[in-house]
C-alpha cells in the first residue's frame, strides 16, 4: 500500500487488481473530501482521467473500475478534491491487464461485436450511457432516426437505435442492482438495430455487482452486439430467459456473465426459470466465460428445423446446472474448453442433423457428457429418450477429460456402430466418414472443423485441465462477482431441484452500493405514460393482435401517435379517459411510438412492436389431470394443489379420478393465438361458478363450456370452491364454427410410413394441403385436389397436416414412422 499526505488528508489504497481489459482499485474514504478523481497510466496513456460515474461509494470504502483498457501494465492515481481544489494523489502499485479471448464465430469475417475495438479500447465516436437505479427511467439521449427526441428512459433510447439509422457505437454501462424499468417489453429490455452492419452496441455491467434483477435482455434483428459482465437473477419476462437471442441476429458475443435462477416458468420443468441463455434463429454467435449457477435449461440452441448457422461455446462454467449445455437443433457448433461441474442430467446434446465438435472440455460428474437423440446413452437400457424424440445429429469429440459420468459410449465400428454418443477422433483434424451416421434420421457430420476457412481449423486450445483453471478464475463478472455460494457436491452433483440456500440468498440480496459519484438526485417526471405489458406481439398472418391499451396521466394533457395507422393496425384515442387503444390485423410488421405532451414536465415516449410470425394454427390443447397431474407445456398452474381424495366422473369416454382443487389462490394461465372454446370438467354434481379472466361462468352438472374465447392470455380462477378433472381448449379455426367437421375427412394410416391417404365425403372439395413441423415450419404445400401425400422422404416424427376445403379448414396431427 502507498500513502500520500495532501494537506491534512491521507488516502489509503487498500486494493488494486487488473482484470480482462479492465482494472479496479479500492480506497478508504477521507473526511472533508468532496469527491475524487482517478487517473491511469499505461497502455500508451499518462494520467488519463476516467469517467466520474465509475467511482462509487460503498460506505466503508470507495471503488473505481477502469474500463476499456488495452492489455498492458498500469498504475492508478487517486486524487482528493475539496472545494474544487485537487489535492495530492496517491499512486497504486502496478497491475497487469489481460485480454479477452476473441475466438469464435461472433468474430468471424473480420467482425468486432460491440462498442470496443479488438484491443479492448472504446471505438471512436462511441456514446457511453451510465444507468443506475435512480436514473434508469429518466436518462435521455438524442438518437438519429428516433420517432421523437430526446428519447427518455433506457428502452426508449434503445428503441431509437432499432431502425439502424444511428451508426454511433453505443455502450450502455449498468451500475449496481437494477430492478425492472417502467418501460420495457413484457419484462425484457430489447436490443435491436435492424441488422445494421455499421452499428455496434455493448450492454455491460460496471465492476463486480451489476445486476439485472427481475428482468431479462432480449436481442432481435441485432448485429454486432455484445453483452458482458452482468448478473441475472429472478428474471420475470414473457420470453422467460435471462438472455435470449430471439430472431434474426448475427455477430453477437455474450460473455463473462453470472446467470442465476429465473422466476418459475409455466411448465413443470421450469422451476428454475424457462431458460438461462437461449439462441433461436441466429448465427455467428459466441457464448464464452459465463458462469451458470445451478441453472435448469441452460443453453437451448435452435427452434425447430431452422436454417443451420455457426456458433461457439467456450470457457463457460456449467456449475451444477442440469441440462442443455447446449442442446442443439440443426446448427454447426464448436464447443471447447468448458468446465462441466456436477451436471445432473446431460452436457451437450445433438438433434436434427446438427454437427457438434466437442473438444478440450473438462467433465466432472456429468451424468451424460454427450448425447445424440434416440441412440447410445439416450436410450440405454430401454430408456425412452433422455432429452428429445427428434432425429439425431452428429458429434465429433477430441481430447476431453471425463470423470464420474454414468455413461459415455464412443463410436466403434465393431461394438457400437450405431448406438454411440460421439465419434472420438484420434487426431484433431480427423475427417469423419459418411458411414458414421445418426441412428434415427441418418444425419452425418459436416466436418466444418477441418475447413481452413473457419477459425476452428487453426485454433490452439487449452488442455482440459488448463481450461478448468481458467474458467474458474475468469468466468462470470469481475473477480467472480459479489454473490458467492459453495455447492455440496455430495448432494448437488445429482440433484436437479432448486437449491433452497442459493434461492434464499438471491431473494435476500441487497446491494452495498451507497452512491455513484457525479449523479444528481432524480426529479420525478410529472408527465406519466403507462405502457401495457403486451406492447410487443407476434401473431400469425391474418390474425388480429390483442388490443394494446396505453394510458397517460400526471401533468400530461395529450399524446401523439407516430407510425399509425399502418398496415392494418389503427388506434383510437380517448381524451376523456386518457387512453390510446391499438388494434387491428397486421399485413406487415409495424412499429409505433406514443409520446405525451403537456404544459409542464418532460415528454415521455413508449413504443409498440407488431410482427407477423410463421405460425401454425394450434391443435386442441387437452389436460387430463388423471394422466398428467400438473405437468403441462400449455397450461401453467400457480398455487395449485391436487385433492388427496380421488373423485370420479366420466367425459368423452374417459374415466377421470384425479382432480385439482380450485381454491382462492389457484390460477391456471394459458395463451392462445386464435379464437377458441374452453371446456372444463368438474365434479358431476357441481353447479357453482368458475371464472375465466375474472368473469363468472356457471357449471351445469359439472360441465362448463365457454365459446368464442378471444385470442390472448387467459386465467382460470376460483368462482366457487371446486374440483377440476379436465381442461380442453378447442381452436375454432379447426372445426368450431366451420361448415366442415372432422368427420368429413379421414386421414389414414396414422401413423404413416410412406403414403398418407386423405378421404373426404361428398359435397366437400379439397383445395390445397400444407404440411408443417410441430414447431411451425412450413415444409410442403400441395395445390388443388389432393388425395395422397407421399411422406416417405419425411424424417420420423410428428407433423401437422392442414387441409383447406371449399367449406373450411381441418388440421390433423400425423405421426411419421
Amino acid at each position: 500500500m502507498v500513502t500520500v499526505t495532501t494537506f491534512s488528508q491521507t488516502i489509503t489504497i487498500t486494493e488494486q487488481s487488473g482484470w480482462l481489459e479492465s482494472a479496479y482499485l479500492k480506497w478508504t474514504p477521507v473526511d472533508g473530501v468532496d469527491s475524487y478523481k482517478v487517473f491511469y497510466t499505461g497502455g500508451g496513456f499518462t494520467d488519463q482521467i476516467i469517467d466520474t460515474q465509475l467511482i462509487r461509494s460503498y460506505g466503508s470504502y470507495f471503488r473505481a473500475d477502469i474500463m476499456g483498457l488495452t492489455p498492458s501494465s498500469y498504475t492508478f492515481k487517486v486524487v482528493p478534491v475539496t472545494g474544487n481544489v485537487d489535492g495530492v494523489g496517491t499512486v497504486s502499485s502496478s497491475v497487469a491487464v489481460l485480454a479477452h479471448e476473441r475466438n469464435g464465430f461472433a468474430h468471424s469475417n473480420g467482425k468486432v461485436p460491440g462498442g470496443y475495438t479488438m484491443n479492448g479500447t472504446v471505438k471512436p465516436n462511441a456514446v457511453i450511457l451510465y444507468i443506475t437505479q435512480d436514473n434508469k427511467n429518466t436518462i435521455s439521449m438524442f438518437v438519429t432516426g428516433a420517432n421523437s427526441n430526446p428519447c427518455v428512459g433506457l428502452q426508449a433510447i434503445l428503441d431509437g437505435f432499432k431502425k439502424g439509422q444511428d451508426t454511433r457505437p453505443l455502450i450502455v454501462r449498468l451500475i449496481g442492482n437494477i430492478t425492472p424499468f417502467a418501460y420495457m417489453y413484457n419484462g425484457d429490455i430489447v436490443i435491436e438495430n435492424n441488422n445494421n452492419a455499421n452499428g455496434y452496441i455493448t450492454f455491460e455491467g460496471v465492476g463486480s455487482d451489476a445486476l439485472a434483477n427481475g428482468w431479462g435482455i432480449r436481442i432481435k434483428k441485432g448485429t454486432n452486439i455484445q453483452i458482458r459482465n452482468l448478473g441475472f437473477m429472478l428474471t420475470s419476462s414473457g420470453e422467460g430467459d435471462n438472455i435470449g437471442l430471439q430472431q434474426d441476429n448475427e455477430y453477437v458475443w455474450v460473455h463473462n456473465n453470472d446467470l442465476f435462477y429465473g422466476l418459475p416458468g409455466g411448465s413443470s420443468d421450469q422451476a428454475k426459470g424457462d431458460g438461462a441463455l437461449d439462441v433461436k434463429r441466429s448465427g455467428n454467435v459466441t457464448v464464452s466465460y459465463n458462469h451458470f449457477w445451478d441453472t435448469g435449461k441452460s443453453n437451448l440452441l435452435g427452434n425447430g428445423t431452422e436454417a443451420a448457422r455457426m456458433l461457439t461455446y467456450h470457457h463457460n462454467w456449467y456449475d451444477h446446472s442440469d441440462s442443455r449445455h447446449p442442446r442443439v437443433r440443426s446448427h454447426t457448433v464448436h464447443i471447447y474448453n468448458n468446465y462441466y461441474d456436477g451436471i445432473s442430467k446431460y452436457g451437450a446434446g445433438s438433434t436434427l442433423a446438427s454437427s457438434l465438435f466437442i473438444e478440450g472440455n473438462y467433465f466432472r460428474n456429468c451424468k451424460y457428457p454427450m448425447l445424440i437423440s434416440k441412440q447410445g446413452s439416450d436410450i440405454l437400457n430401454g430408456a425412452p429418450g433422455t432429452f428429445s424424440g427428434e432425429n439425431g445429429g452428429m458429434i465429433k469429440a477430441f481430447n476431453n477429460y471425463m470423470i464420474g459420468q454414468q455413461s459415455f459410449i464412443p463410436y466403434n465400428a465393431t461394438t457400437h456402430p450405431s448406438q454411440f454418443d460421439a465419434y472420438v477422433a484420434t487426431t484433431r483434424n480427423e475427417t469423419l466418414p459418411s458411414s458414421v451416421a445418426a441412428f434415427q434420421g441418418g444425419a452425418t457430420y459436416n466436418n466444418f472443423d477441418t475447413n481452413p476457412i473457419h477459425y476452428v481449423n487453426g485454433l490452439v486450445i487449452d488442455t482440459p485441465e488448463t481450461a478448468k483453471a481458467k474458467v474458474m478464475q475468469y468466468s462470470g463478472r469481475v473477480g467472480g462477482g459479489d454473490i458467492t455460494w459453495t455447492f455440496d457436491n455430495a448432494v448437488d452433483d445429482t440433484s436437479y431441484a432448486i437449491n433452497p440456500g442459493l434461492l434464499a440468498l438471491l431473494n435476500s440480496y441487497t446491494s452495498s452500493l451507497v452512491f455513484v459519484q457525479g449523479t444528481t438526485p432524480v426529479v420525478v417526471n410529472p408527465q406519466v405514460l403507462n405502457i401495457p405489458t403486451n406492447n410487443d406481439q407476434t401473431v400469425p398472418e391474418g390474425i388480429a393482435i390483442t388490443n394494446m391499451v396505453f394510458s397517460w396521466g400526471g401533468t400530461a394533457t395529450d399524446v401523439t401517435v407516430t407510425g399509425l395507422p399502418s398496415s392494418g393496425i389503427t388506434f383510437v384515442k380517448n381524451v376523456a379517459n386518457k387512453t390510446v387503444t391499438v388494434s387491428g390485423t397486421p399485413t406487415a410488421d409495424v412499429d409505433f411510438t406514443i409520446t405525451t405532451s403537456g404544459t409542464s414536465g418532460t415528454p415521455v415516449s413508449g413504443s409498440g412492436s407488431i410482427t407477423i410470425g410463421d405460425f401454425v394454427p394450434q391443435g386442441d390443447e387437452i389436460h387430463n389431470f388423471t394422466e398428467s397431474v400438473l405437468n403441462s407445456s400449455f397450461y401453467s398452474f400457480t398455487s395449485a394443489n391436487m385433492n388427496s381424495n380421488p373423485g370420479s366422473t366420466t367425459y368423452n369416454g374417459l374415466t377421470l379420478t384425479a382432480r385439482l382443487k380450485i381454491e382462492t389462490p389457484t390460477v391456471i394461465n394459458y395463451t392462445t393465438l386464435v379464437e377458441s372454446t374452453l371446456t372444463l370438467v368438474l365434479d358431476p354434481n357441481f353447479n357453482g361458478t368458475i371464472k375465466l379472466d375474472n368473469v363468472n361462468y356457471t357449471a351445469v352438472n359439472g360441465l362448463v363450456v365457454i365459446p368464442s374465447v378471444a385470442p390472448g392470455s387467459h386465467a382460470i380462477t376460483k368462482g366457487s370452491v371446486a374440483n377440476l378433472y379436465y381442461i380442453k381448449t378447442e381452436f375454432n379455426t379447426l372445426s368450431v364454427g366451420n361448415p366442415i367437421t372432422r368427420d368429413a375427412i379421414r386421414f389414414y394410416p396414422n401413423p404413416v410410413t410412406n403414403e398418407l391417404n386423405i378421404a373426404i365425403v361428398d359435397g366437400n372439395t379439397i383445395e390445397g394441403v400444407s404440411v408443417y413441423t410441430m414447431v411451425g415450419q412450413l415444409i410442403q404445400t400441395y395445390k388443388g385436389s389432393v388425395s395422397v401425400l407421399n411422406m416417405s422422404d419425411f424424417s420420423d416424427g410428428m407433423y401437422l397436416v392442414k387441409v383447406q376445403t371449399n367449406n373450411g379448414t381441418i388440421d390433423q396431427k400425423i405421426i411419421k414412422k
